[in-house]
């Protein structure tokens, strides 16, 4: 079970980076597939603050794989408010809801399942 926990939370992690590192170099496609009905347009200052949050949100939880499984946990469950947020603000501003759960939702709902799975370890 632990390993299993570890190697969502890894995938979580790098995952994110990923996507941070996509809205640094390519901000306004990656923008695109975020979910939102309406994308800002003529600045990339805005990409670029959500690409450092998502690669610090990566780093966070890459470190935390260090610390043991425990603090982890609480760690994931901390950082699942993100995409549960993200998922939220999108439905709120009538984006595409299949976006808003099978991406941000879906990504919550595995943080939590790794959190369960890390402290009943």
């Amino acid at each position: 079970m632990i390993v299993t926990a570890y190697v969502i939370a890894g995938l979580v992690a790098v995952g994110i980076i990923y996507v941070g590192l996509s809205y640094l170099l390519a901000p306004e496609k990656t923008a695109a597939g975020f979910g939102l009905a309406t994308i800002p347009t003529g600045t990339t200052a805005f990409f670029q603050i959500k690409g450092v949050r998502d690669i610090g949100t990566g780093l966070v939880a890459g470190v935390a794989m260090l610390a043991g499984p425990h603090v982890l946990g609480w760690i994931l469950l901390a950082e699942a408010f993100i995409p549960l947020g993200d998922m939220l603000i999108i439905l709120r501003h009538q984006g595409n809801r299949v976006i808003a759960f099978s991406v941000h939702g879906a990504t919550a709902a595995v943080m939590i399942v790794a959190t369960l799975l890390l402290e009943l370890a």
